[in-house]
């Protein structure tokens, strides 16, 4: 079975290691945040061209990503780019397990991708364990 592994991108943590599985035994997508809208156009490429048939999503604690809000960033870009961005959504959260449980959620609603087993966690950063959220 193909894994699919959605990590958030600065992670210092080795997916393999973390969740017991060998070099190569998962697809690994890394992107700010872990968000799966973001990672949508790669995960059913995966699941179509690279036979992906589980998907695992993994959060982390003291993620950046809880430390602003869409409209501090867009104001932080037209302050120094001098460009508009509010057709973007920088998809910040400010609850780590809900934002996993929305995560599972999407994937699981989503008629783009395959009904295959999606499974949430979070990575302690502090003490390196990982821990499933229960999805809703």
């Amino acid at each position: 079975m193909a894994l699919l592994v959605l990590l958030r991108v600065l992670i210092d943590i080795d997916p393999a290691r973390a969740l017991g599985l060998e070099e190569g035994d998962a697809h690994v997508i890394r992107n700010a945040g872990g968000r799966v809208s973001d990672a949508l156009r790669s995960i059913i490429i995966s699941q179509q061209l690279l036979g992906t048939r589980e998907i695992v999503i993994v959060h982390h604690t003291n993620c950046g990503m809880l430390t602003f809000t869409d409209d501090v960033l867009r104001n932080k870009v037209r302050d120094e780019l001098h460009q508009n961005v509010d057709h973007i959504a920088f998809l910040p959260f400010n609850d780590l397990e809900k934002s996993v449980q929305e995560d599972v959620k999407l994937l699981k609603e989503s008629p783009l991708v395959l009904d295959v087993p999606v499974t949430g966690y979070v990575y302690e950063v502090e003490t390196g364990k990982i821990v499933k959220i229960d999805s809703q």
